[in-house]
């Protein structure tokens, strides 16, 4: 059994109405997982939650048991949004998620220990234990990074008199693939990014996107882009625990994430962990993220 597994809820990546968004998290107060991550990480232009509701919806779920991280913006383009930034890391109640290196840089100019996000780009063990430094206590590798990777960074870091910083992957939800300065959605709806007219909050789970020939290919999500499919790694509970990776984190989703985090708590207290009938994730294995998809029916989605 891997109980000592952690779950997390991965900050939400889309752009939901405010009473969906509240009542979601007030939900969550009442769901097994044991850490939740609160912010908007994609456009600084969604606002239907401000600073103050984020901090009120983090007190809440910290009395309610949670560990309550706060995620910032994974680009950071203007000074008003470094502002927000510096706030998520000056209020000193909560740990930050930084997804930007100016984030980074204020944690480590304050001493603040942080969550190093997937966005981070970080792809060697000298850049790993650089962050370490700067006060990385926890680290979500990028979706592109596999275990054979995992498994060679950190026996370079022990190898050098360190030691690698707790783990958290992406094991249920869309991969975020890139992020650029482009609102896609806006482009994709013939609008200019600065008069969007907040699009987004009619594609609760990001607008799909085709090939020529019709075949699903990727979603977009504002300025991010995403895989199609929804990957779910609980097959791979095993190797992801042999590889160090300690905590489990699930994508907030429209529809069914309350199913979805009981499944994978079930998961952790089994046995065995689940056969290979969902969609996994090609990169764990080192392969294109899709490869690990074409002998396996796509899930339902959560």
């Amino acid at each position: 059994m891997h109980a000592a597994m952690k779950l997390s809820m991965g900050p939400l990546q889309y752009f939901w109405p405010r009473a969906t968004t509240l009542a979601f998290y007030h939900a969550v107060a009442d769901w097994p997982v044991d850490i939740v991550y609160l912010g908007e990480t994609v456009c600084s232009k969604r606002r239907e939650l401000n600073f103050r509701d984020w901090l009120a919806l983090a007190e809440a779920l910290s009395a309610a048991g949670k560990q309550v991280v706060l995620s910032t913006l994974a680009l950071v383009e203007a000074e008003s949004e470094l502002g927000v930034v510096r706030r998520q890391v000056e209020h000193g109640a909560f740990m930050v998620e930084a997804n930007d290196l100016s984030a980074v840089q204020l944690c480590r100019e304050r001493g603040v220990p942080f969550v190093g996000g997937q966005s981070l780009n970080v792809y060697n063990h000298r850049a790993l234990a650089m962050l370490v430094e700067d006060g990385l206590r926890r680290w979500v590798p990028g979706a592109e990074l596999g275990q054979v990777l995992l498994q060679e960074m950190r026996a370079a870091l022990e190898a050098g008199g360190g030691c690698m910083p707790e783990m958290e992957m992406l094991a249920w939800g869309r991969l975020p693939l890139a992020y650029s300065a482009r609102c896609f959605t806006a482009r994709a709806l013939d609008l200019p990014k600065d008069q969007c007219g907040f699009r987004c909050i009619e594609h609760p789970d990001g607008l799909p996107l085709a090939t020529r020939e019709g075949e699903p290919f990727l979603t977009i999500n504002g300025i991010q882009v995403q895989g199609t499919e929804v990957v779910d790694m609980a097959p791979e509970r095993d190797a992801l625990a042999a590889c160090g990776i300690g905590v489990l984190r699930i994508s907030p989703q429209a529809e069914g994430t309350a199913e979805v985090v009981a499944r994978f708590r079930a998961m952790l207290d089994a046995p065995e962990p689940p056969a290979r009938v969902a969609a996994l994730n090609g990169y764990w294995h080192g392969q294109p993220g899709r490869a690990a998809l074409a002998a396996a029916p796509a899930p339902a989605n959560a």
